[in-house]
């Protein structure tokens, strides 16, 4: 792996003597703040409908009760509206309202997690230590951010270092199911979560040891093609030959969406420049459990493919189960696509390209329709602004490393709602994960060196932002 990490301009240093202030505070106080972590992991709060919401909603009170005790002088559990009517999940918003004439921060991290999915080793709501890890559903993704956020606090408080700055707290509390009232709820509250800094603590860093600042993120596209050949089932030894069905005529559409190297296909999809990082090979393949033989796809650079490159990808697909198979012709057949999109790239943009390619690709006649679903545009930072400068000081003085700019292979929708309601604001992108944290899969876990680090490094930045901006 190789970094080149863009030479700024001018460097804030943080102080030795702070530094070693906010290691120390933060040494103590890391038992108790795992001890929190612990607590919040063991409640299951999961957003989605098909869940238990009274957990979310405990979550959210345990949340606003730490910040509170941390401090802050106004705590709120807010919600608003989704699209289809209902309500949104709790949010938790504290504040401590700036200074006259000072720039405020808003730290920003996400109390729901994933569904728990198969393949535990441990119970994923009853968190395990081994050895530098801590185990559980949401220990990394993102109950370890929220727990940055208040150690940073407690941190700064205990030192007697509090910044002049304004601090707002803003956990959100449905981010797993995909943050449908977040941009109603940026709106609503535009006034109490504007800020000039955002940090969103819901990211990754490159490994255990090398911090990281996330510059890019891939933006989003899916929904569902359907390939349509027959009013209904007829029977395939009477009628088969002539007709081909539609799951074959699907397969040989979804085929088109890729060149021989495995490249997307489709055009007018943008490419973004080669990241300045490579990914190990290696390290690509034990983290994605890429089986032994297998080629992988595209060509550049493995991490422009990952980060600055479309992907596009078949993730469900309807036809008749095999268990209810019989000898007739399917009439019908519809899958699930999810296109990743490059920096650079327009939704609206990449959505019709797409349904143009499936249309004018519909093989033998048949009718193919496209219907687009979700979509969220990607997302790049200018490499040198006054608050990306304070971070790389932050997270050097805080790892005794450089950090480096990496990008995700993923999309974080609401960072475009942010910078379109916020958009003087500068958004820092950071995290907790690590390549082994396993987010959203089976045995989460939190490096609990790296968290104490970040905590670390949260508070040291607040202690700059004031001077940098």
């Amino acid at each position: 792996m190789t970094a080149n990490t863009p030479e700024p301009s001018t460097t804030p240093t943080p102080d030795p003597s702070v530094v070693e202030t906010v290691r120390g505070v933060v040494d103590d106080l890391f038992p108790a703040l795992q001890a929190d972590l612990v607590s919040l992991v063991r409640i299951p709060s999961i957003a989605m409908a098909a869940y238990d919401q009274a957990h979310v909603e405990a979550s959210a009170h345990a949340v606003a009760d730490l910040l509170r005790g941390a401090g802050l002088p106004e705590v709120q559990i807010l919600r608003s509206t989704r699209p289809d009517g209902a309500p949104g999940a709790p949010a938790v918003v504290a504040r401590r309202p700036a200074p006259a004439g000072a720039p405020t921060v808003l730290l920003y991290a996400h109390h729901d997690v994933q569904p728990v999915g198969e393949g535990w080793d441990t119970d994923p709501f009853e968190p395990v230590q081994v050895g530098d890890r801590l185990f559980g559903r949401g220990a990394a993704d993102d109950k370890a951010g929220v727990v940055a956020h208040l150690g940073a606090l407690r941190a700064l408080a205990a030192a007697d270092l509090l910044p002049e700055v304004g601090v707002t707290v803003f956990v959100e509390g449905e981010e797993e199911d995909g943050s449908p009232s977040f941009r109603a709820f940026l709106e609503e509250h535009r006034a109490l979560l504007a800020a000039d800094v955002i940090v969103v603590a819901d990211s990754a860093n490159w490994k255990v040891g090398v911090p990281a600042l996330t510059t890019s993120l891939r933006g989003l596209v899916d929904g569902f093609v359907e390939v349509r050949v027959l009013e209904h089932a007829v029977h395939s030894g009477m009628f088969g030959g002539p007709v081909l069905d539609a799951l074959t005529l699907l397969s040989r559409l979804i085929a088109t969406l890729h060149d021989d190297a495995g490249n997307v296909a489709v055009p007018g999809l943008v490419h973004a420049p080669e990241p300045s990082v490579e990914y190990d090979e290696a390290a690509y393949r034990a983290e994605s459990s890429v089986l032994d033989g297998v080629t992988l796809a595209g060509t550049g650079s493995l991490a422009g493919r990952i980060w600055t490159k479309p992907a596009l990808s078949v993730i469900g697909i309807d036809a008749t189960p095999v268990a209810q198979a019989s000898n007739t012709l399917t009439p019908s057949a519809r899958a699930k696509l999810s296109l990743r999109l490059a920096p650079g790239q327009d939704p609206a943009a990449a959505a019709a390209a797409l349904e143009a390619h499936l249309l004018a690709g519909a093989p033998f006649g048949a009718q193919v329709t496209w219907t687009t679903k979700e979509t969220g545009k990607p997302f790049l930072a200018p490499a040198d602004t006054p608050a990306m400068r304070a971070a790389r000081a932050a997270f050097a003085a805080s790892w005794g490393t450089d950090p480096v700019d990496t990008g995700i292979g993923g999309s974080i929708p609401f960072i475009a709602d942010l910078l379109d309601v916020f958009p003087q604001a500068a958004i820092l992108v950071t995290g907790v994960e690590d390549p082994d944290s396993r987010a959203h899969g089976a045995n989460e876990s939190v490096h609990l060196g790296e968290l104490r680090k970040v905590i670390v490094a949260e508070a040291l930045l607040l202690t700059q932002v004031a001077a940098a901006l």
